[in-house]
């Protein structure tokens, strides 16, 4: 088995290099909730091809695999992920204004996305200014705040079918809805967007951001690590108020907690286990179904042996 590892190891870093590999990294530093025990193998691609050959290689050798961003919507098992983890972040990162065209790759942060289109002076983007996740995620959940959301602004995306093809799909073929998408649906791989946004003035477009960075610091629990909205928006109703008026406002398990600031996130408040966190979001969405008979579906996503 030793030997097998070290030959995968080896084959994954002659991808990606060495400094492009990690083994038995632990994910509580690679999400935004802060939790989550060691993935064997950790690997930080830096093109499109390399994404290609990593997962070639993980099929050949029947190893999973697992694709993230920064892990802004992940929770991750206490014990850890078997298999590669590969994650499409900083080296995979950069985004460039055309005209009225913003280019983004995958790894990209949607707040270095919009500071971008601020800096082209294009509007439309502002609502994504404050959202923790890369345009990876945010394509494959058609990400979206405060009346916005990715499918009012992508003009195409480009993806990497299961069956190892890079495409361009246009919106109309993207299946943006709430909280997904055709990426998601088919088990595609995000690799970059085309967003078309619009000419503005750099004064309106930086209040807005500026506006809407005030309102996320004022309602959300910001310093403390959590995957922002726990649970998908429940339709005629809100998530967070549904749990507020069942009495769960900083209901806690261990160092899992019910934030006291805006009830529909759940927050780790410096120990929390991802076992916490499962038990917690169970026990809400039973007390929500028994006073209001409406069943919380999770956003979060969840990888990795629990």
């Amino acid at each position: 088995m030793e030997l097998y590892r070290e030959k995968l190891l080896s084959e994954l870093s002659e991808i990606v290099g060495k400094d492009g590999v990690l083994a038995d990294e632990p994910m509580s530093r690679h999400t935004t909730f802060r939790i989550g025990g060691p993935a064997d193998y950790f690997v930080m691609p830096s093109r499109n091809e390399e994404i290609l050959e990593i997962i070639r290689l993980c099929r050949r050798e029947s190893v999973p695999y697992y694709i993230i961003g920064n892990g802004s919507n992940l929770l991750v098992g206490d014990r850890g992920v078997r298999g590669v983890v590969i994650q499409i972040f900083r080296r995979m990162s950069g985004a460039h204004a055309e005209g009225e065209r913003l280019y983004v790759q995958a790894g990209t942060l949607l707040s270095k996305a919009a500071a971008a289109a601020y800096e082209a002076s294009l509007t439309g983007l502002e609502f994504a200014s404050g959202i923790p996740g890369t345009m990876g995620g945010a394509l494959r959940m058609n990400a979206g705040a405060y009346g916005g959301e990715m499918k009012m602004v992508t003009e195409s995306a480009d993806v990497l079918t299961p069956e190892g093809e890079i495409v361009t799909l246009p919106v109309a073929e993207l299946g943006m809805a709430y909280r997904t998408s055709v990426i998601a649906k088919n088990d595609y791989v995000a690799l970059g967007a085309v967003l078309h946004l619009q000419k503005g003035s750099r004064e309106e477009i930086k209040e807005k951001m500026d506006d809407l960075r005030r309102r996320r610091t004022e309602k959300q629990p910001l310093e403390y690590g959590s995957a922002g909205s726990t649970f998908k928006r429940p339709e005629g109703y809100f998530a967070g108020k549904l749990i507020d008026d069942a009495g769960l406002r900083g209901f806690r398990i261990g160092d899992a907690q019910v934030s006291e600031k805006h009830c529909g996130f759940v927050i780790n408040r410096g120990n929390a286990t991802a076992a916490e966190v499962v038990e917690l979001m169970n026990q809400v969405a039973d007390r929500v179904e028994e006073k209001f008979g409406v069943r919380l579906e999770p956003e979060v996503k969840r990888i990795g042996e629990f």
